[in-house]
């Protein structure tokens, strides 16, 4: 394989063909459906961590392996909207003095607020509460 960019589906793709696999048996392997193994060799998925994480335990690599090849994937793909690139560039870069003198004000703390204690009303021993109707709320003497 060259080292330029390429899509992480079809590289995967390719690695089935160099150890003579098909997306079912993959599939099987990872315990992923066969159906998003065969969206992401034709690019219609992409890969995500989980998957990242299957496919570095079954083809002894690491997770970052395959995210880093979408990462960079997706990031190509990105630069090619000119709509996107347009916004991007039109963004200003801050400078280390403009951060320094922008430090952010203080937050005020706001005066929180403590409920009232609710009343507790005690029973007389050997007693109950007579209940007024309101709720279930003892009658008041």
């Amino acid at each position: 394989m060259s080292k330029e960019l390429q899509a992480p589906g079809p590289f995967l793709a390719h690695m089935l063909e160099e150890y003579k696999l098909n997306p079912f048996k993959l599939s099987k392997e990872i315990y992923l459906s066969q159906s998003a193994v065969r969206l992401i060799t034709i690019g219609k998925s992409k890969i995500t961590t989980p998957v990242a994480m299957r496919l570095a335990k079954y083809f002894n690599t690491n997770p970052e392996y395959w995210l880093s090849m979408q990462m960079k994937w997706d990031i190509a793909e990105a630069s090619k909207d000119k709509a996107l690139m347009k916004l991007v560039n039109s963004i200003s870069k801050v400078s280390k003095a403009a951060a320094s003198e922008k430090k952010p004000a203080a937050k005020k703390k706001a005066a929180v607020k403590k409920p009232a204690a609710a009343k507790k009303t005690a029973a007389k021993p050997g007693k109950k509460p007579v209940a007024d109707g309101k709720r279930g709320r003892p009658a008041k003497k």
